[in-house]
């Protein structure tokens, strides 16, 4: 009984530290609130069924377990139903602090369109890069982990991703 505690307690405070970051992963690539929702869960749920079958220390990095397996959800539902992969600006507008200038909102919003768009024109494995990255402070470690790359290999894929960015954003 003890240890089903433990594991309880362990899939707990995983889930706490995570669901956000996972979430909003989830959510940028499928751009639908109901979508994102269930692959969410369904990466915990696979985050649970591993960590009943396995002993819960051999799940050495669980953030990038997670990770991992909301890439390959992301992956297998575009497989399963080709969509577009566009946040549309309503739902970001939504988002905007009401304590700046609705002009300081309006150019925010308008840099946040384009860095969005430019980001889109990406190769599906750098705009995963930046979002770990930038987005969700992930380590070099942790993103090599997830993706089965070298440290070194990560380091690049993000200045080359990041080299592409700027020169998209110069276009505009």
């Amino acid at each position: 009984m003890n240890m089903a505690k433990n594991l309880h307690f362990h899939f707990k405070k995983i889930y706490k530290l995570h669901i956000g970051k996972i979430y909003r992963f989830i959510y940028i690539k499928v751009n639908s609130q109901q979508i994102a929702e269930d692959l969410t869960s369904e990466v915990f749920l696979r985050f649970w069924k591993a960590l009943q079958k396995e002993n819960p220390s051999k799940i050495e990095n669980p953030k990038a377990f997670l990770y991992k397996t909301a890439r390959n959800l992301i992956i297998d539902h575009y497989r399963t139903y080709s969509q577009k992969k566009e946040i549309p600006i309503e739902e970001v507008k939504e988002i905007k602090d009401t304590s700046q200038s609705l002009e300081t909102q309006e150019s925010l919003s308008s840099d946040l369109e384009i860095v969005q768009k430019a980001i889109r024109q990406l190769k599906e494995e750098y705009q995963d890069v930046v979002l770990w990255y930038y987005l969700d402070n992930l380590s070099v470690q942790e993103i090599a982990e997830i993706l089965g790359k070298s440290e070194n290999a990560v380091r690049v894929m993000i200045h080359r991703a990041m080299e592409k960015l700027r020169e998209l954003l110069k276009e505009v």
